[in-house]
């Protein structure tokens, strides 16, 4: 089975309130805990790349390893570049394979957005009509990556219609209050609860349903959303690390986004502090370890963990696979 479309995930995300989850990959213990959870879920799945997880493992790698997830687990699986940041870039990924691409110019003056996606979708559906390409509106604060705003900007509006019929985008990532990596909000822009932790400002949803009316039927996607769930910065911080007020985006407003427009949330920085609470902890209750075997084997249970609860209770696409794989090979004949 070949590298799936996006669009047809989209289609049946759409008509069915949930969302498709993309999750950042950058090693193979990463992609085989996402891959197994979504094999215990029957849930589709997009993996994504970003530049620096290219330059990390090196993209023939990274494509190779996701090409075998797919023949593992038979499941649906889109390869999707995470904030392109140029039309060479975006090239390479289409020529190499991949079935999705980001081409993010939301730093960028208007026009000069306008001009850069419409250059990426144009040759991306000239190479393939199944690969689809996404855009950016609105700017996210944070860090991830070789991607970082020290503020953000919410996505206009008013500005999404033209947007996207000038560009011929298949997807478009908007700002309605999410944020990068693993310090999303400052302290002073939250309230504490009664334990002291952090509670960020809600998501901007009259946004998002002010995007909908103008763009019904359009998939949307939320990048920036990670929840920093709090059991594994704990873990961290008791075993060396130092992560004080790390604060993510509430579950239970990811969920109603994707019951909404909301078709792809990205996923990356739950992934890395699972994966480095599990490495942590070992090396504190096993000193004498040095076989990488080990203490992965912790990170990639860890990691799988938090996929499966992401698929389960927030995106809401567990048991969705086999619908889409039925769709897609209808809309293959």
């Amino acid at each position: 089975m070949p590298l799936m479309s996006t669009k047809v995930m989209f289609e049946k995300a759409m008509e069915g309130g949930y969302a498709i989850g993309a999750f950042n990959v950058n090693n193979m213990e990463i992609i085989q805990g996402i891959v197994e959870a979504a094999m215990e879920e029957r849930a589709p799945l997009i993996l994504q790349v970003s530049k620096g997880a290219r330059k990390y493992a090196n993209a023939t790698y990274l494509r190779k390893m996701v090409e075998a997830a797919v023949e593992v687990s038979g499941l649906p699986i889109a390869l999707h570049l995470d904030h392109g940041d140029s039309f060479e870039l975006c090239k390479d990924c289409i020529d190499g394979g991949f079935s999705s691409v980001m081409i993010d110019g939301s730093a960028l003056p208007y026009e000069e957005n306008v001009a850069l996606t419409k250059k990426v979708v144009e040759y991306a559906h000239a190479h393939n009509p199944y690969i689809t390409v996404e855009g950016e509106l609105g700017t996210l604060a944070g860090v991830e990556d070789e991607v970082s705003h020290e503020v953000s900007s919410y996505t206009r509006p008013e500005d999404v219609i033209d947007f996207v019929t000038r560009t011929g985008v298949d997807s478009l990532a908007i700002a309605i209050g999410t944020s990068h990596g693993a310090y999303k909000f400052k302290p002073e822009q939250c309230t504490r609860n009664e334990k002291g932790i952090l509670v960020p400002p809600p998501l901007r949803f009259d946004i998002l349903e002010a995007v909908s009316a103008k763009l019904p039927g359009f998939p949307i996607v939320l990048h920036g959303s990670s929840s920093v769930p709090q059991e594994f910065v704990q873990i961290i911080n008791a075993n060396g690390g130092k992560m004080p007020d790390a604060v993510g985006i509430p579950e239970d407003q990811l969920r109603k986004a994707a019951a909404m427009s909301v078709c792809k949330i990205n996923i990356d920085s739950d992934l890395r502090l699972g994966c480095t609470a599990g490495i942590r902890k070992h090396f504190a209750e096993h000193p004498d370890h040095f076989d990488p075997r080990q203490y992965l084997s912790d990170a990639r249970d860890n990691i799988k963990s938090v996929v499966k609860h992401k698929l389960v209770d927030v995106l809401g696409c567990a048991g969705k696979a086999d619908e889409i794989l039925e769709a897609y090979a209808k809309a293959s004949k």
